[in-house]
């Protein structure tokens, strides 16, 4: 295994590219999985504009979009690390509104957003058709080695140090749920490409994952 640091311009260009060149006969449905801190959704939303370059249409779609409802979230409480890991994301609705349809017999027909979790209620945003050549992109936390039809997986990995250090003061409680991820699921075992963020700013793709990209 080779750790090979890379400036986050050049990661961006250089998966982007990858991206477009893994881009099967329907659609490329790709997971861009990490905690919070790791800035899944950062990293999502700057290979948009890259791949738009690429002639590759993009959709960007953020787990947290498609939470469940509160009452159901927030069953065992606001700040139980076992609930957020187990149920606060709504897989069913991301998996029948996002990654079915963009599947190779998906219409290409899909919903960016699902729930307006601060207002508790459907977003009721419009359905987006993604062409064919198209790239869905998945940003969020836990979406690994759920059974998520993903065609490609990005796992941003952190050591427990650099998490604990670069997490907000009030998202303490979640860190059991991202050390039991990291002992049940592993996802930097299998994840297709792994970039270590430990610095959001010196990150660095770690070389043996990253070739199925």
């Amino acid at each position: 295994m080779r750790v090979r640091p890379i400036s986050p311009q050049r990661l961006v260009a250089e998966l982007a590219e990858r991206l477009a060149d893994a881009v099967p006969a329907g659609r490329l449905r790709v997971g861009i999985d990490g905690a919070p801190a790791a800035r899944p959704g950062e990293l999502a939303a700057a290979l948009v504009d890259p791949l738009r370059a690429l002639s590759r249409p993009v959709l960007h779609v953020r787990a947290e979009d498609f939470l469940r409802p509160a009452s159901v979230r927030l069953e065992r409480g606001r700040h139980n690390p076992d609930a957020y890991y187990e149920s606060w994301v709504d897989e069913a609705g991301l998996r029948r509104e996002v990654l079915d349809p963009a599947g190779p017999a998906g219409t290409g027909r899909l919903l960016p957003s699902l729930w307006d979790a601060a207002a508790d209620r459907a977003t009721r945003a419009g359905y987006v058709e993604l062409p064919p050549g198209g790239v869905v992109l998945v940003s969020g936390a836990f979406l690994l080695g759920g059974g998520l039809p993903f065609d490609r997986t990005v796992h941003l990995e952190m050591s427990a140090g650099a998490l604990r250090r670069r997490s907000a003061a009030e998202q303490a409680w979640t860190l059991p749920a991202f050390a039991r991820y990291a002992d049940e699921v592993a996802p930097a075992s299998f994840a297709d490409l792994v970039v270590r963020v430990d610095d959001p700013r010196r990150p660095a793709i770690v070389e043996s994952a990253a070739d199925p990209v």
